[in-house]
């Protein structure tokens, strides 16, 4: 057993640390985890990059480990190599390795990452879960047009884990942080449906609001050959600028509650903020009459609207 690369983190007293080090054996060290969970991170381009970038180390690495078990579990439900049901049996795997993981006996690289962060930063369980339960509902191919309380359902678990997971490392844990970060999490998602309506369209999916649809006029999609029909029918433009004037509520929202954080604390989601409320904000401005068309920004560009978070 190898030890001497281990650090002790803040947070964690002297039995979780022997509790991590005897996860760590000559091969499967801490220190290969977080060099594989950096480099997820790094191949990938997120645009969480810059808020992680000023964090603290703790902070840094445990948002890496966190960001890259989204990635692999975001992977896995949308790997059309595979059937529906092997998707769904990966996904299976991921709960059972959280379970380990949470019983000190992680077995894969991304998980091991996880393993201090949990402690150092009380991670909720329940949160990880959340994230596979989300993924398993696009696993079954039948995101198309979900009704606002499946959608809401499917927000909560895939936008709703990350923020309290995040918060949690931020640093404030009470009920305004949480209502924060699932307001955040519900804008960040709307804004990624309305970014990527003809990138989840190839694939098969809708996740724009069934009860828009029906009242501007637009075909419901049943199966993934309805799709076209819906994403080329001329009043897509409408349904699209009724979900953007409910992501611009949330982001308005989510200054509300600012206010009652601790500004420093909450510095790594401002960063995040202002990149994701841009994207929003050059759609509006852009207009909805071909939805189709993918709002992209160049590195440049991320990294000025994160330093205007950082600075603003």
């Amino acid at each position: 057993m190898t030890t001497t690369d281990m650090t002790t983190e803040p947070g964690l007293d002297e039995e979780q640390q022997e509790a991590i080090e005897n996860c760590v054996d000559d091969w499967f060290t801490q220190d290969r985890a977080r060099d594989y969970v950096r480099e997820v991170v790094a191949k990938s381009g997120t645009s969480f990059g810059p808020g992680m970038a000023i964090m603290s180390r703790p902070q840094r690495e445990a948002m890496y480990a966190i960001y890259a078990f989204c990635r692999d579990v975001d992977d896995t439900a949308d790997d059309v190599t595979i059937g529906e049901d092997v998707r769904l049996d990966k996904l299976q795997l991921w709960r059972d390795e959280i379970d380990a993981l949470y019983n000190d006996d992680p077995n894969w690289l991304t998980s091991l990452a996880l393993l201090e962060p949990v402690y150092a930063f009380n991670l909720p369980k329940e949160e990880f879960l959340a994230m596979i339960d989300g993924m398993a509902m696009d696993a079954a191919e039948t995101m198309r047009a979900p009704s606002r309380e499946e959608l809401a359902l499917y927000t909560r678990r895939v936008a709703g884990s990350v923020g309290i997971l995040s918060m949690r490392v931020f640093g404030p844990n009470d009920a305004i942080a949480d209502k924060f970060a699932l307001t955040l999490g519900d804008a960040f998602q709307l804004t990624n449906i309305l970014r990527d309506v003809a990138e989840d369209g190839a694939r098969g999916r809708v996740y724009l609001p069934r009860e828009y649809m029906e009242q501007f006029g637009v075909p419901v999609p049943v199966t993934p050959e309805d799709v076209p029909a819906t994403l080329h029918h001329p009043a897509l433009g409408q349904v699209c600028a009724a979900l953007a004037d409910e992501a611009a509520a949330l982001y308005r929202e989510c200054d509300e509650l600012a206010v009652q954080l601790d500004s420093r604390a909450i510095r790594p989601a401002r960063v995040m903020w202002r990149v994701y409320a841009a994207y929003l904000q050059e759609m509006q401005a852009r207009g909805w009459a071909n939805p189709l068309a993918t709002v992209r920004f160049s590195k440049f560009k991320k990294l000025r609207l994160a330093a205007s978070g950082l600075f603003g």
